[in-house]
């Protein structure tokens, strides 16, 4: 605390305070409450993105048993990757996150490779999340015109996927846009956002069973596995593990909460409560949607079908068909789809937030090309230059859906194993490197810290691995599983430049705070 002059104590913020003491100014205002934080989070996660996006995986591989069941066991082991997230968050509360927490834990032989191999990987895979939410919300608005117009059985408009890459520029743009503004805008929409997200998900888990004239069982959502998937895979097992996709990459993008910190008043406590808080929600709201939505279902192979209105978007489908069956009409279902996508754009905001506060932090040590320019800040104390490289690099990588969706979709398979390596990797450093030299911050767990990151690190691996297997037999160029590629290659990207150029210039963070 600092006295003034007429004896009055001004309270000093903790991560203010830790800031400083990590070798970093304040140059972001630091304007966030935890509630501020814990939405960036929220929104991002987004239940109704992620679920309503990859629903059609769900009941693919597996079925109501795989969403309902498979939900929960991703959603654990997803908390035990944020309790170990959160408790290096509360060491160091920096925009930079987690290739910062790289560089610290792994010591100083090791902490320019680590901080520049995670802090690619991060980066790289929120491009990708932010690519993968803003395109799906394009290819949604596709799908509400489609039925809007009368549907695929209508005769209604089907956009080419040269409007979709339209569509998704256009939301960037306005993403790009809305970050421009002051971080207490962003603060607003941010709550707004999560204010969204759950009335959202109380208001469709119970309209669209209410409507439905057919419903499906307690026993069909809660016992019945789908192995009739169309693509040669019947082991139950397998149908299984590749089923918890869409759980997985659901529940990614809670880093936001540590890329806000430097924003974030009481950072060392709030932005670990933020990540935590962020998932334990999502879980609950997350499984309230799927099961509510899933008692709407009762004809998978329809649902999947290309030939029904909606084209073969099944949640768009169970939508459409619920109001249409009881009122004649979809028009219902077609405003609950405009609940989904405002969420979803939503979701794309706080990304583009994520993004460039990491870009911002990234290029404050150095590590990006022309990285002065990428660290400006403007007078609002936005890193204004950030977001518009955010949204411009991930409006580039759509471009690849113009050429190949199966080239695309191995591209923005980076936001889910990408993401998680970069979560996996300070991780690791704290329960190896730094086992008997880490220091906790507030939030801390005690002697369980160590274990905990080793399940973490474990799952990380496992589900790196999960969903790098074959989706379809016989394997073939249209029906190979590109992920390891892709992941592969930014691997391979990533050392080649530390090896060739980056190694003899990048020193890992760099303090801006001189004696």
């Amino acid at each position: 605390m600092v006295v003034g002059t007429e004896n009055v104590v001004v309270p000093v913020d903790s991560g203010h305070t830790r800031l400083n003491e990590l070798g970093y100014k304040q140059e972001l205002k630091r304007d966030l409450s935890l509630l501020s934080n814990f939405a960036f989070s929220f929104s991002i996660i987004s239940v109704l993105t992620g679920v309503t996006t990859l629903y059609n995986n769900g009941l693919q591989f597996g079925g109501p048993v795989v969403m309902v069941y498979g939900w929960f066991i991703a959603g654990l082991f997803t908390m035990i990757v944020g309790l170990s997230m959160a408790e290096i968050c509360s060491s160091y509360p920096t925009s930079g996150g987690l290739y910062y927490w790289s560089a610290k834990l792994a010591g100083p032989s090791w902490a320019p490779f680590a901080s520049w191999l995670t802090g690619w990987f991060n980066i790289v895979g929120q491009w990708a999340v932010t690519t993968s939410v803003d395109f799906s919300l394009a290819q949604l608005i596709q799908v509400i015109i489609l039925l809007s117009t009368g549907g695929k059985n209508g005769g209604g408009y089907e956009a080419s996927k040269y409007v979709v890459i339209g569509f998704h520029g256009g939301i960037l743009l306005l993403h790009a846009i809305l970050n421009s503004l002051p971080i207490s805008w962003l603060s607003f929409f941010g709550q707004l956002a999560a204010a969204w997200n759950v009335a959202g998900v109380f208001v469709l888990m119970i309209a669209i069973p209410l409507a439905a004239k057919e419903k499906a069982s307690a026993e069909f959502v809660f016992t019945h596995f789908n192995t009739d998937n169309g693509d040669g895979i019947n082991n139950r097992a397998y149908i299984f593990l590749i089923g918890l996709l869409m759980s997985q990459y659901t529940l990614t993008g809670y880093d936001a909460s540590a890329h806000m910190t430097e924003e974030t008043k009481d950072a060392d406590k709030n932005g670990p409560k933020g990540i935590i808080s962020a998932i334990g929600i999502s879980i609950i709201f997350g499984w309230a949607y799927i099961i509510g939505i899933t008692f709407a279902v009762t004809d998978i192979p329809y649902l999947l079908s290309s030939e029904n209105d909606a084209g073969g978007y099944a949640i768009a489908q169970v939508f459409y068909q619920a109001f249409k069956s009881r009122y004649g009409t979809g028009i219902g279902g077609i405003i609950c789809l405009c609940v989904v996508a405002v969420a979803i754009f939503f979701c794309g905001m706080s990304s583009v937030t994520s993004n460039s506060r990491m870009a911002y932090a990234f290029s404050r040590d150095g590590a990006m090309p022309f990285s002065l320019f990428w660290h400006k800040v403007n007078q609002q104390e936005v890193p204004i230059n950030a977001v518009w490289m955010s949204a411009f690099i991930s409006f580039c990588m759509a471009l690849t859906s113009l050429g190949s969706l199966v080239a695309f979709e191995a591209m923005v398979s980076i936001a889910t194993i990408g993401l998680y390596i970069a979560y996996a990797l300070p991780i690791f450093f704290r329960v190896t490197l730094a086992r008997n030299s880490f220091n906790p911050g507030p939030f801390n767990l005690g002697r369980y810290g160590v274990i905990v990151g080793w399940i973490a690190v474990i799952w990380v691996i496992t589900i790196s691995l999960l969903f790098s297997l074959p989706v379809a037999y016989p394997i073939s160029t249209d029906t190979l599983n590109y992920t390891p590629v892709a992941v592969g290659g930014l691997l391979i990207l990533t050392v080649s430049a530390w090896v060739l150029r980056a190694r003899h210039w990048f020193k890992g963070p760099i303090t801006n705070i001189h004696n």
